[in-house]
């Protein structure tokens, strides 16, 4: 990757600020949870840490998995390089997935950074920011989210071949976190009000495999509804190869569980998936989300859909199109496919022209924007339990079980005709519906 970085470095002068160190988080939920460890870690050793607030001492924990992701990492680190020049910062750091992947490259592009630090050297980093890494942390995290919900990352890395990733270049093999350090996590979130576990991984499926020998995600998910003041329990990014059905079991009868499942599908064209190398066909991939259906009728299942991935014709298109409308997932995302340097998938030819790919994810979302207005329709006059994120302007924003922070549908509510309190529960009425977005009154 080339990083066109043009600087003027001249001279710099010593700000007067107290050491304070300013955390950067940009990319995803992962990200957003080493950064929180980050923070836990240098708080320990008794730093002044903050989060995306002023700080004399920066530390960008950088994405590195898409075009747009790296484009914005690396403009990111020129404006704070800009900043250190200019004398209104002392120090700048870089650590996450794009200084994994490219550390020669920027150090050779952007020399005045401190120093680049890759994702498992966080004991280095440390270091170089005058703390010690202490082990028996476990669970101890400042958390970025808002009070009410916290992401807990099962595991790190991931073991499958897709031809179209990068993340394993990145985090590397999968490695899972044993269930008794994620309780004790759970146990300390709770104790801070932490009321929704959102888990996270690479691929949720494979938890255990590595340290238990066997796909071991519904004992944990047992063991984690026993934690005392979590309420809702959301599971992020399950794989369709492999997916232990013994969950549909535990999210049936655990009502702490919530009827949401979030499940990658990239494609539905059996020679798309082939070539994206999924492990899996349109037939098995259709079969199993009719199982999910069947086992849980009332489940929300989020997805998201790569196009205009090499070779991709206009023929799997319209398969793809026609799928996304049979099917009708409750929630769907859908990205325009990213040539990344050393995944299988750059040895061919990226063959879709920008604007096709632009224009075919756009169909999808249009074909969606309706599917969900029209399963939002149903829910009007109806009742739900939510929980309140924020507010914003006139209304308190809110989420049933069936949404997700920051992708999904959002509740909203008057604010000028009643109180609510953030992080806590209502039940509302539903009274008007959009595409995305509902509108509800508090049921007394």
């Amino acid at each position: 990757m080339r990083i066109f970085a043009h600087l003027i470095f001249g001279m710099r002068t010593k700000t007067l600020k107290k050491n304070k160190i300013n955390v950067v988080t940009l990319g995803c939920s992962k990200n957003v949870y080493d950064s929180e460890v980050l923070m836990g870690q240098l708080k320990a050793s008794g730093k002044d840490v903050v989060h995306e607030e002023e700080g004399n001492i920066v530390v960008i924990n950088t994405c590195g998995f898409i075009n747009n992701a790296k484009e914005e990492s690396v403009n990111t680190i020129l404006e704070y390089v800009q900043k250190k020049n200019d004398g209104d910062v002392d120090k700048v750091f870089v650590t996450g997935c794009l200084s994994e992947r490219y550390k020669p490259d920027l150090i050779k592009e952007i020399p005045n950074v401190d120093e680049y630090f890759g994702t498992t050297e966080l004991p280095g980093l440390l270091k170089a920011l005058g703390a010690d890494y202490r082990h028996e942390l476990i669970g101890e995290r400042l958390t970025t989210t808002p009070k009410n919900y916290a992401y807990l990352k099962i595991a790190e890395g991931c073991d499958r071949p897709c031809s179209f990733c990068a993340i394993p270049l990145m985090r590397g093999k999968h490695k899972s976190t044993p269930i008794e350090d994620l309780v004790t996590e759970s146990e300390k979130l709770a104790a801070k009000g932490v009321k929704e576990l959102i888990l996270i991984a690479q691929d949720l499926t494979y938890y255990g495999l590595d340290i238990y020998k066997k796909r071991n995600l519904a004992e944990l998910l047992e063991a984690l509804v026993k934690v005392e003041g979590i309420e809702w329990i959301r599971l992020h990014y399950a794989f369709p190869t492999g997916f232990p059905l013994d969950v549909l079991d535990v999210m049936k009868r655990e009502p702490k569980v919530c009827n949401y499942l979030d499940i990658p599908l990239q494609h539905i064209s059996d020679a798309v998936l082939k070539s994206m190398r999924r492990g899996t066909n349109k037939a098995k991939t259709t079969k199993l989300i009719s199982q999910f259906r069947e086992a849980v009728p009332e489940m929300t299942i989020r997805t998201t859909l790569i196009v205009g991935y090499p070779g991709e014709t206009e023929e799997n298109f319209q398969e793809l199109k026609q799928w996304v409308s049979d099917m009708r997932f409750e929630r769907l995302g859908c990205f325009t496919y990213s040539h990344e340097e050393n995944t299988h998938a750059y040895t061919l030819e990226d063959d879709v022209p920008e604007e096709v790919k632009v224009d075919r994810a756009n169909q999808i979302m249009e074909i969606q924007s309706q599917i969900s207005w029209e399963l939002n329709q149903h829910k009007i006059g109806e009742t739900f339990k939510v929980v309140i994120d924020r507010k914003e302007g006139n209304y308190f924003v809110g989420r049933t079980e069936f949404d997700s922070p920051d992708v999904d549908n959002e509740v909203l509510i008057d604010a000028s005709k009643c109180y609510l309190k953030t992080g806590e529960f209502a039940t509302v009425k539903v009274t008007e519906a959009e595409d995305f977005d509902l509108y509800a009154e508090v049921v007394l």
